[in-house]
């Protein structure tokens, strides 16, 4: 929402995680409602079952690690504010970045500093542009000490290549910064078997904190739960301890019934990986058709790699769009939320330059508005020739070819 109408004030909170859109698991209803009756909470950090259940995951991916080195929280923000607390200084993060990230280090008093990206993804800084920010805040007085990247990005739905990831995880070691891997939307990359996936964990395990939302693709949006994975050494032992008094001051405990669910998932059963490789293969193809749809309107955007969403920049449709009244990505938000009833949050709720006509579209909204329409989805081996998903992405079409029928009348002859 807008913090001022007439002006276009300071930004403070932004559009939450994409929701999948789909109805939960039915397994993973069984197990939240048999833990309903329980009277005890759970404790800060996580019980043992939930945390045993986060290491065995994450050593499936690679990342070994002990319960003592794991936390649970009530969703990554907690996580996120925590950490940042514990560390200290300044924050550096890319630009654009996930839209719930700013505004608790502000939340904090400490200062964030975007980063510009490279060419070929989002999420991970430049790292050039990484180093040149360091000294330059440094320079000012600054105290950088924290970055996060994003392997698989909210917003850009991009995942970055391991050499751009590796430059950028040197420059980073250099100057010293901690890093904080979120990893939310690593099980939801589009083409797992073409897409090679590097965590920072894996290439500076010393300084790399690696936090995973479950909202990504284990639990709905609704059961807030994630974890961390600190470092296995004394600094990552001394992290985690001032994090759980955070979270103790915070009284972020994740609810007994969604830390058994969660449980659940993390130890990953068949029908939990099952539904999760349908839920992102549907994803897929729906954030495929909507890529074809804005790149074929002469709008840009880089193909979707992983999540629910895509990131696009109409800058080239600027004359169409300011005869519509359009002049900036809060206008652009207004204007392409009306038109097409879905949210259409604007760049600027993700770091992004205020004047830059920029948005993220997610794909969950185009599944259909009741839920068997899209549980139909889920099962049917052509969701994109469903009538609801047809209607939806013909809409999209239709306002977005608009755009760019109005555009090239709007050019000047040449």
């Amino acid at each position: 929402m807008r913090t001022d109408p007439e002006g276009h004030g300071p930004v403070r909170y932004g559009p939450p995680l994409p929701d999948d859109g789909l109805p939960v698991l039915p397994d993973l209803t069984a197990v939240l409602a048999a833990a309903a009756g329980r009277p005890r909470a759970e404790p800060v950090g996580g019980g043992a079952p939930l945390l045993e259940a986060a290491c065995d995951y994450a050593a499936r991916r690679g990342l070994p690690a002990e319960p003592d080195h794991v936390a649970a929280a009530p969703g990554a923000p907690s996580l996120l504010l925590a950490l940042t607390a514990a560390l200290g200084g300044d924050v550096l993060v890319p630009r654009p970045c996930a839209a719930w990230w700013a505004p608790y280090a502000r939340l904090l008093g400490r200062p964030v500093f975007h980063v510009a990206t490279p060419a070929e993804c989002g999420g991970v800084p430049d790292p050039y542009a990484l180093l040149e920010t360091v000294r330059r805040v440094r320079a000012e007085g600054g105290d950088p000490r924290l970055l996060v990247p994003p392997v698989a990005d909210d917003p850009t739905a991009t995942v970055a290549p391991p050499e751009v990831l590796h430059e950028t995880v040197e420059a980073a070691a250099a100057e010293g910064l901690h890093l904080v891997s979120d990893e939310t939307w690593r099980d939801t990359v589009h083409a797992p078997h073409e897409t090679v996936w590097l965590s920072p964990a894996e290439m500076l395990p010393d300084r790399v904190t690696v936090v995973t939302d479950l909202a990504g693709s284990l639990l709905p949006t609704g059961w807030p739960a994630a974890f961390a994975r600190f470092p296995a050494n004394g600094d990552g032992e001394g992290l985690h301890a001032r994090v759980l008094d955070v979270l103790t001051a915070l009284g972020a405990r994740v609810a007994a019934p969604v830390a058994a669910a969660a449980a659940h998932a993390l130890t990953e059963p068949e029908p939990v990986t099952a539904h999760r490789a349908a839920v992102g293969q549907l994803h897929a193809r729906v954030a495929a058709a909507a890529h074809a749809t804005v790149i074929g309107a002469g709008a840009l955007s880089r193909p979707p790699r992983a999540g629910r969403h895509l990131y696009v920049d109409l800058g080239s449709l600027r004359p169409a769009l300011t005869a519509h009244g359009v002049g900036d990505a809060q206008d652009l938000e207004d204007f392409l939320t009306a038109r097409l009833g879905m949210p259409a949050p604007g760049g600027h709720r993700f770091g992004d330059d205020l004047g830059a006509l920029r948005v993220r579209l997610s794909t969950g909204p185009l599944l259909g508005g009741s839920d068997e329409e899209r549980a139909e989805c889920l099962t049917s081996p052509t969701p994109l020739e469903l009538p609801h998903v047809q209607r939806a992405l013909i809409t999209l079409e239709s306002v977005f070819d608009d755009l760019r029928d109005d555009a090239q009348r709007w050019e000047p002859p040449r």
